[in-house]
């Protein structure tokens, strides 16, 4: 497997290790009980690889979910590199805000993640997940960083939030819309997903289509995309004559003019004929099949979540500024419907779910 090399990896590998355990104290004063109990929903102030560390002997292997967003080191934040490694190199960066003309910025960023991320790993359940939100400027080292720490085979998946519901007039080059989720399992063969459920009046999108009986459905073309192994010479049992409406004989093609296949052979196309559809475009007619809504089994998520479902910047803002009037300023909040979504996929109702930063590198 491949591995990212970056300044003061060595010196932090096994940082996490050498934090010292720090008791839990309940601030009475601060709670909404009039009993204080560390088995309890917690909101812990300090710094968090510390706070981490605290919690390593009530739960580790216990968290169900665990959703960070840490910064995203665009150089505009002001966070600063506070882990007090044994270092000359890293006693230097103490304290300094990372700004984008700092050249050991990445390097600096990656030396506060990589224990975090391992102490997150510990507090993991088996069938356990976690979400990291990030954009373009760490999203790639960031994956190759989690890769390390929790192993390739687990990865799930990259959800692409769409956070942006209008383009930005004043950037350079491309207006960017979208922030990365990046989804690993602590063991992908105990992760199980959620799958969503719909009602006749909130299905997705794309089933855009009713038949005679009112069945909602969408259409999918009935000739291989042309992926590995969807040639003819693939395929050749997959490869003959349609009839289409007007008597004319179709043979499955690929875009480039090459003879393809069929995604069903002879027998399944005579079954399920009731599920083709013909539709007639500038180079011919094109059979489709019907893909029925079966709710019985749910849909699985997908990567791409719009904002129009589950919120964008703009929602975030709003509802923090709902919750906060008069303060405090956040500039990067999630949209609740976000983090509800993420929890839905993920977790049961009674799972517990760790948030480790809370908005600054130094809340957990």
């Amino acid at each position: 497997m491949a591995t990212l090399d970056f300044k003061g990896k060595a010196l932090v590998q096994n940082y996490h290790l050498t934090v010292k355990y720090h008791e839990l104290v309940p601030k009475k004063d601060k709670s909404l009980t009039d009993k204080v109990r560390l088995d309890d929903n917690l909101i812990i102030h300090g710094d968090n690889l510390k706070a981490l560390k605290a919690l390593l002997p009530t739960y580790a292997g216990k968290v169900k979910c665990i959703y960070i967003d840490p910064p995203y080191n665009t150089g505009n934040e002001g966070w600063a590199y506070n882990d007090n490694v044994n270092s000359p190199m890293m006693q230097e960066w103490l304290g300094k805000a990372v700004d984008r003309d700092d050249l050991t910025r990445h390097d600096k960023w990656l030396c506060m993640m990589l224990p975090r991320l391992k102490l997150l790993r510990e507090l993991l359940r088996d069938d356990g997940v976690i979400f990291v939100s990030i954009d373009n400027n760490e999203a790639h080292r960031l994956s190759c960083l989690m890769d390390e720490i929790f192993g390739e085979e687990n990865f799930i998946a990259t959800i692409i939030w769409e956070k942006a519901d209008s383009p930005r007039m004043d950037v350079e080059y491309f207006s960017s819309r979208h922030d990365s989720i990046i989804a690993f399992a602590r063991n992908l063969s105990e992760f199980q997903v959620k799958r969503e459920f719909y009602d006749d009046e909130n299905l997705p999108g794309h089933y855009d289509k009713t038949d005679e009986d009112e069945r909602a459905y969408y259409l999918k073309p009935l000739r291989a995309m042309g992926g590995q192994g969807e040639t003819r010479e693939a395929r050749p049992n997959l490869y003959f004559a349609l009839v289409a409406p007007d008597g004319r004989k179709v043979f499955p093609h690929l875009q480039d003019g090459t003879d393809g296949a069929w995604r069903w052979g002879k027998e399944k196309i005579e079954k399920e004929k009731k599920r083709i559809e013909w539709r007639e475009g500038s180079e011919g007619w094109t059979p489709y099949f019907r893909i029925y809504a079966d709710m019985s089994k749910g849909v699985p998520p997908e990567t791409v979540f719009h904002h129009e479902e589950v919120g964008s910047s703009r929602t975030s803002r709003k509802e923090f500024k709902e919750v906060f009037p008069d303060g405090p300023t956040f500039d990067t909040p999630k949209p609740l419907g976000l983090l509800a979504k993420l929890l839905q996929i993920a977790a049961d109702k009674d799972s517990i779910i760790l948030d480790s930063f809370g908005g600054s590198p130094r809340m957990a």
